[in-house]
C-alpha cells in the first residue's frame, strides 16, 4: 500500500510540474506560518503608595513593549521615528492591543518590593510592517487630537472593517481601574466607549458599551497615556453608526 501512495503522489507532482500548476495555500495559513516570536521582561521596584498588583501590571505591560521593541521589523519599520520615545511607545501599544498571537506569561516572580515579569508572544511581520507604515504615513503619531474626548478617555480613531466590525483605538487621559469607574467610582460613566448603530431610516437599532479598562492583555486596568483597542460587532441591519463617550 505504501507503494501506491508513493506512487500516486509523484504522478501528482508530475502533473503540476509539466501543466505548469501552481499549487495554492489559504493566505492565513501562509501568515500564520511566518509568524516571528518576540520575547520581553522587566523588573519594575515599587513603592508606596503603589500596591503590589499595579506593580505587576506594570512589568507586564513594560515586559511586553520591550518585546515588540525587540524585533527586527519595529526598529527596522520605525527608523524615521526613533528619536520621538512617545511615538514608539504609542505604536508600541497599539500593536499590544492588536497584533500579537499567543501572548503569554513565562516568568513572574516577586522579592520584597521588586516584581519581575517576562512574557512572550508571536507577530506576523507583514502585519505590523504594512501597520506602522499607515500610522506614520498617516501623520497622527506627533499627537492626535482625537474624534472624541472626555475626562477620561480620547477617541482617537475608528474603522471599519471587512469582518462586520468597528474597531475603536483610545487612549486613557486619567487611571482607569475598577474602583474609579464602578457602581459609585467618579469615572463611572466617562470611562465607557459607546457606539449607536442605526438602521438605513437613520433609526436606532441598538446600542452597545465597553469598558475600558477592560483591556484585550486581561487586565482590568489602564494607565494614563495608555492606548486600547476594542472591536464592536455590527449588526446586520446596521447602515451606520455613531461612537461617542459621556461628557
Amino acid at each position: 500500500m505504501s507503494c501506491v501512495k508513493h506512487t500516486c503522489n509523484c504522478v501528482w507532482l508530475t502533473l503540476i510540474l509539466v501543466c505548469g500548476l501552481t499549487p495554492s495555500f489559504p493566505q492565513g495559513s501562509w501568515a500564520e506560518s511566518n509568524r516571528v516570536e518576540i520575547v520581553g521582561d522587566y523588573r519594575y521596584a515599587y513603592h508606596d503608595p503603589e500596591s503590589p498588583v499595579e506593580a505587576k501590571n506594570i512589568a507586564y505591560s513594560e515586559a511586553i513593549r520591550l518585546a515588540i521593541y525587540s524585533s527586527r521589523v519595529f526598529s527596522e519599520s520605525t527608523a524615521r521615528v526613533v528619536e520621538d520615545a512617545q511615538v514608539l511607545r504609542d505604536l508600541a501599544q497599539k500593536i499590544a492591543s492588536g497584533y500579537l498571537k499567543d501572548l503569554q506569561v513565562v516568568e513572574q516572580s516577586e522579592k520584597g518590593r521588586t516584581v519581575y515579569c517576562k512574557v512572550r508572544a508571536y507577530l506576523i511581520p507583514d502585519e505590523i510592517k504594512t501597520f506602522i507604515e499607515r500610522e506614520i504615513n498617516r501623520g497622527h503619531m506627533k499627537e492626535p487630537s482625537g474624534l472624541d474626548h472626555n475626562r477620561s478617555l480620547q477617541i482617537l480613531s475608528v474603522q471599519e472593517g471587512k469582518d462586520g466590525t468597528v474597531a475603536v483605538v483610545f487612549k486613557a487621559l486619567k487611571r482607569l481601574d475598577w474602583l474609579a469607574t464602578a457602581y459609585d467610582g467618579s469615572l463611572r460613566e466617562s470611562a465607557n466607549v459607546m457606539i449607536d448603530f442605526y438602521d438605513d431610516q437613520g433609526l436606532l437599532v441598538s446600542s452597545d458599551r465597553h469598558p475600558a479598562r477592560k483591556t484585550s492583555a486581561g487586565d482590568d486596568v489602564m494607565n494614563p497615556g495608555e492606548i486600547g483597542l476594542h472591536k464592536f460587532s455590527k449588526p446586520q441591519n446596521a447602515r451606520s453608526y455613531r461612537v461617542w463617550l459621556v461628557k
